[in-house]
């Protein structure tokens, strides 16, 4: 039992990245035997403080306080290959329990805590050896006692001017990297506007009108994930920038998957109208972002205390790949349709321009999805503690390389390379529909 314990928290250890908010956590009648708390990157001058108000235990018969506390463990000591598991024997004498193991730092159990009516505590501990450790509660109480308890936690390291970091290790460059970039799409925004309303406004279409607005809630969601970092990182709390965080990652959300499929389809600078099953796709796109961002909002704010958290970061990512998959139909059913009617229309030359651009658009669709939610993912998996960064950075290129490949490659043109071709292109055009490698 000790082993699946220990395994299954540290796996949830990995799903949860670095956080630093100054949290205030409230736990109610729980009995689990170890709940996770936070994960931190500290320096050499690092401190974490903890403060519980502990306001009941229900047992019977009344544990000993000693067998309940707080304790930081390392994922080097977590997964150290000469780490005996600890075993959860309900027998308070055998001395198995996880506070007492070698290779956990105990902070303080519940026999620290001030006597009745008071029943509390805060100390702040300094961090001697540069790491990424894990806050656990350990609960090795016979029969597993309930317990309610709120808690405070502050992590964070100490800056040589004195001053407080309370962003961890790995993530102390993100706030820089969200203001790079906020900067380039706000550039890029303009430039599109510029395109779009003036150079070329006889030729743009509503789905450039909404690739627009995706600029806008780009911009603004890179903005307001900048304030949040930033804020975070100097006080320790978002200051509400979290809230605007997340409002606007949903359009960003919403606006991404729906110019995706829009585009896949055709939608206004191919055909005017969406066919049904096309509308169904939308249709089911824009709830599944709601909910996939409702779960994101989740999993962010609360933390790995929570019971269901892990149901709600693998519901998350359930939907988002679902989006992932979904928004990939509308580009074969388009290449599909092309091939057909390829065989009647007596345009080859035209139709082989559109079928390859289609297809080279589905090829990169795939790779970005690919890119941001298996390798990044990866990134932050692998990469050392100090350098989570680089997953952020990473998703950030990859996003902006693949707005500019999309918005290149659909913009408003007086003469668009793909669709108005040379009509002594047609024997040659004919001969390449004949082979079968828009096949899919």
């Amino acid at each position: 039992m000790g082993s699946y314990y220990l395994s299954f928290f540290f796996l949830l250890s990995l799903l949860c990245l670095s956080s630093a908010e100054i949290k205030t956590l409230k736990v109610t009648a729980d009995n689990r035997p170890l709940i996770l708390f936070e994960k931190f990157g500290f320096n050499q001058l690092g401190s974490i403080t903890v403060q519980v108000e502990y306001s009941s235990l229900s047992a019977a018969p009344f544990p000993s306080p000693s067998l309940l506390g707080f304790f930081l463990i390392s994922d080097e000591s977590l997964i150290h290959p000469s780490n005996p598991l600890p075993n959860y024997n309900p027998n308070p004498n055998d001395g198995n329990c996880v506070l007492f193991h070698p290779y956990v730092k105990l902070l303080f159990t519940f026999h620290d805590l001030s006597p009745p009516p008071t029943r509390s505590i805060n100390r702040t501990f300094p961090i001697t050896h540069p790491d990424e450790y894990n806050l656990f509660f350990a609960n090795c109480a016979p029969e597993r006692a309930l317990v309610t308890m709120s808690v405070r936690t502050e992590m964070y390291n100490t800056l040589p001017d004195g001053s407080k970091d309370y962003l961890s290790v790995g993530q102390a460059p993100v706030p820089s990297i969200y203001t790079i970039f906020a900067c380039f799409y706000v550039v890029f925004l303009f430039v599109w506007l510029y395109l779009t309303l003036y150079k070329n406004r006889l030729t743009s279409h509503g789905i450039h009108h909404l690739m627009s607005g995706l600029l806008v809630a780009r911009s603004l969601y890179l903005i307001c994930a900048a304030e949040d970092q930033h804020y975070i990182r100097v006080t320790g709390t978002p200051h509400g920038w979290d809230v605007l965080f997340y409002v606007f990652q949903f359009f960003k959300g919403v606006l991404l998957f729906s110019v995706i499929v829009l585009i896949g389809t055709g939608w206004s600078f191919l055909k005017p109208f969406l066919q049904e099953r096309e509308k169904k796709v939308v249709m089911a796109v824009i709830p599944l972002q709601v909910i996939a961002n409702v779960a994101s909002a989740v999993v962010g704010e609360t933390g790995p205390f929570l019971r269901d958290w892990v149901t709600w970061n693998q519901l998350f990512l359930l939907i988002d790949v679902a989006c992932c998959c979904a928004v990939l139909f509308p580009l074969v059913w388009s290449i599909r349709s092309l091939r057909e009617s390829s065989k009647t229309d007596g345009k080859a030359a035209r139709t082989l321009a559109k079928l390859s651009l289609f297809r080279q658009f589905y090829l990169v669709v795939i790779g970005y999805l690919y890119f941001t939610r298996i390798v990044v993912y990866a990134l932050r998996t692998i990469a050392s503690y100090k350098y989570r960064w680089v997953a952020v950075a990473a998703e950030e290129v990859a996003s902006l390389a693949f707005y500019l490949y999309m918005f290149y490659m659909f913009q408003p043109m007086e003469r668009n390379e793909y669709f108005l071709l040379d009509e002594g292109e047609e024997e040659l055009a004919e001969r390449a529909l004949r082979e079968d490698e828009f096949e899919l």
